[in-house]
């Protein structure tokens, strides 16, 4: 039933999705209803050196406009943005507001600024959406929209071209609704217009200091300090001490520069700098080999020849001791953890 005209309504729609998410979001934008009076909010997630399509794909599935997002326009009924490469997007009362601050879960755009920037902005306006992806993008801020009295959708993982998204979200957030694209479509369609409940807790100083810190990027002097106890473990894009932050059954972490990790994209991103680290440790010990080899011939040419046995007898020995090391870095199951989903 529609709210009466001095109620708030639910009116704002925002959706994230990554891996496979791109025919979830055809899928959902088909299905849903053209006329609704809401405005749509899009984070994929996309390398940074290319430009989103997702504009031109999504206007071949839905009556709706859909626009690239730019920073500093109104948001509008009947709109969908899309958020561009590199470039977090977020929802504030005055409008859309695009940022490139630190990245969160190893993305930029990343769907927990979206997310969280709407929840702080609108409350319970706000209707959330997960899509396929892999990882766990998406959870914390669907648990913003969700504390903030929003509606939390996500798609059914068996559906979802990748589940981890979908799963992770429903794991730790009382989602709503979990089902197929269509399904989720349809909700939204019976919940825009409807009467938005009204707030009663007061505002998440701890959200606002994180939205500050994605516009802003000073994350030391804004206070990122204070979210938590200081972890025991390491930012692995800058190396700053990280603090741990929990949200309900979700802990998660934040840089003094701003980076911010959820468990799983901390455990991929350190794998990734492992995975560095290895293999240029076997290239510094391939060069030592090589090396000695060139040492090895020098003295043998210059009449050295016990000199240009030790030297081979060296090289050989490294040759060795590197082979536990290759056999790790090229080991699948040692990285499996952070590639599933």
């Amino acid at each position: 039933m529609p709210s009466p005209p001095d109620l708030p309504k639910r009116d704002i729609v925002v959706i994230g999705a990554s891996a496979g998410g791109v025919e979830a979001l055809r899928g959902f934008f088909h299905a849903l209803p053209a006329d609704l009076p809401a405005a749509f909010l899009v984070v994929l997630h996309i390398p940074a050196d290319t430009p989103s399509q997702l504009d031109r794909v999504l206007g071949y599935s839905t009556r709706l406009a859909v626009k690239i997002a730019q920073d500093g326009e109104a948001i509008s009924n009947g709109q969908v943005y899309v958020a561009s490469a590199d470039r977090h997007l977020m929802a504030t009362p005055q409008g859309i507001r695009l940022s490139r601050g630190p990245k969160e879960g190893r993305s930029r755009p990343s769907i927990d600024v979206l997310f969280r920037s709407a929840a702080t902005a609108f409350g319970s306006r706000v209707i959330g959406v997960v899509l396929s992806g892999a990882l766990d993008d998406g959870t914390a801020g669907l648990w913003a929209v969700k504390d903030h009295q929003g509606v939390a959708l996500v798609q059914d993982p068996d559906e979802a071209m990748h589940s981890s998204m979908p799963r992770s979200a429903i794991a730790h957030v009382q989602v709503d609704l979990a089902g197929k694209v269509e399904a989720l479509a349809a909700r939204v369609g019976e919940l825009v217009g409807t009467a938005a409940p009204e707030m009663v807790q007061t505002a998440n100083p701890q959200l606002a200091l994180e939205n500050h810190i994605t516009m802003e990027g000073n994350a030391l002097k804004a206070g990122v300090m204070d979210l938590g106890k200081v972890s025991k473990y390491t930012c692995p894009d800058c190396h700053g001490v990280l603090v741990q932050i929990e949200e309900g059954p979700i802990v998660r972490f934040r840089c003094h520069t701003g980076h911010a990790f959820s468990l799983k994209s901390l455990m991929a991103q350190v794998n990734e700098a492992i995975d560095n680290g290895l293999w240029a440790t076997l290239r510094a010990v391939e060069e030592r080999v090589m090396l000695l080899r060139q040492m090895a011939q020098l003295a043998q040419t210059s009449g050295a020849g016990d000199e240009a046995a030790r030297l081979c007898k060296q090289a050989e020995e490294s040759e060795q001791r590197i082979q536990p090391l290759r056999e790790l870095v090229l080991d699948p199951l040692f990285f499996s953890h952070a590639a599933k989903g």
